[in-house]
């Protein structure tokens, strides 16, 4: 077996593959290759599995994005996606070989860390990542949908207008990046994605109803894409806004649709809100609650002193990556939300798998329930009370974007 990388001229090979590992046929695309989910492929960053006759049985490829940390900066990310293997090579070592030489590239390219979308959970640990930021959806049916008023000098001050996908899409994909730039686990969505109609709604060329929002100012500041099914059941894809303000009077746009159902807020992020604003709290149903971003770090002391930090303090950090055949010790001392992280053999204040620590690198886990969880293990009494005052986010990470 060879591990390859991928050019253009392998891009049918590399589709036709990644279809035949899920068991699904591709959707033809437009005549000029656009308006499909892998419109968007990087054939530059793929890689291929072949038998040792040539013949193609695994793939996995990345996508270059930017991921916003605790904070506000930006990195440079791989996204791993088109991750199979056919399944008559199941079980024969292929993905761990495909893993292997991916994060070697990875690391030969500088890269802090990776990102990856899991379709099966159980997989990905064993590679070195771990779920960083979670999702889920609300639902809650018209006929409960109230509102509370909002309060004496809370009034919303701007408006709300009903536009179509087609006519608005630079306007939305430029406050996606506005957004995108201020919520830490969020990835941007390059313009590659756009112009290609690639991914899901509203990147995707499948039409869509947009709800945008103006400030007082009549700025563009938020917008909700949806639609409606036959059944009358409004799906929102998303609602991106600037502020909490855009972003309830876009909900209350949406659950005050006449002749809808119910509502369901696909991408709903923790610490959202708008069901302390609904008059019956109840009335919305929280499911699907499940990951989302999972983090691999690569470069662990320039991934640490890439993010700000809530508190200063110091930690000692024994790290195992297992499947990098490493294990590193790191003193992680924070001054004035700033981090320097360097080599150490003092006793360790916490132990844990790399995995773990991508768990906990965006705030959206806390050291502490992972000590709980007896995934990391706390040497000192005070160790896992103090990570937590640290490595908390500014702002609760929630990433909507698929790839």
């Amino acid at each position: 077996m060879e591990i390859r990388s991928t050019t253009e001229k392998d891009h049918d090979v590399f589709v036709d593959t990644v279809f035949a590992a899920f068991g699904k046929h591709p959707t033809p695309p437009n005549e000029d290759g656009t308006g499909v989910w892998w419109s968007a492929l990087e054939l530059d960053r793929g890689l291929l599995a072949v038998t040792d006759e040539g013949r193609p049985i695994g793939t996995t490829c990345a996508y270059s994005f930017e991921l916003t940390l605790p904070g506000g900066a930006t990195v440079p990310v791989p996204g791993i996606s088109c991750v199979g293997v056919l399944p008559t090579h199941r079980r024969q070592g292929v993905l761990t070989a495909m893993k292997r030489r991916q994060l070697a590239d990875l690391r030969e390219r500088g890269e802090l860390m990776a990102v990856l979308l899991a379709s099966e959970a159980v997989i990905y640990r064993r590679f070195g990542y771990g779920p960083a930021t979670y999702t889920r959806k609300l639902t809650v049916p018209r006929h409960r949908a109230a509102l509370t008023p909002p309060r004496a000098g809370q009034e919303p001050a701007g408006t709300v207008e009903l536009l179509r996908l087609g006519d608005c899409r630079e306007l939305v994909e430029q406050i996606y990046d506005r957004y995108r730039r201020t919520q830490p686990g969020a990835i941007s969505r390059p313009p590659r994605w756009w112009s290609r109609q690639a991914g899901h709604p509203p990147t995707a060329p499948t039409q869509r109803y947009i709800a945008l929002h103006r400030d007082a100012d009549g700025t563009p500041n938020g917008y909700a894409s949806y639609s409606l099914d036959d059944s009358l059941a409004m799906l929102v894809d998303e609602i991106i806004t600037l502020d909490d303000a855009a972003y309830a009077a876009l909900a209350r746009c949406l659950l005050g649709h006449d002749l809808v159902t119910e509502v369901a807020f696909r991408h709903f992020p923790p610490g959202n809100p708008l069901r302390w604003q609904l008059t019956d709290f109840n009335a919305g149903a929280v499911t699907n609650d499940t990951d989302w971003l999972w983090v691999r770090l690569l470069d662990i002391p320039r991934a640490l002193t890439a993010r700000s930090w809530s508190a200063d303090g110091e930690l000692v950090l024994d790290v195992d990556d297992p499947f990098l055949g490493e294990h590193t010790r790191h003193l992680l001392t924070v001054t004035d939300g700033r981090a320097e992280c360097t080599p150490t053999d003092r006793e360790p204040d916490l132990s844990m798998d790399v995995s773990d620590l991508g768990s906990i690198y965006l705030g959206g886990t806390t050291p502490g329930t992972l000590v709980r969880a007896g995934h990391i293990r706390a040497h000192h009494p005070d160790a896992a009370a103090r990570a937590d005052a640290m490595f908390r986010a500014d702002r609760e990470p929630h990433c909507l974007h698929w790839f």
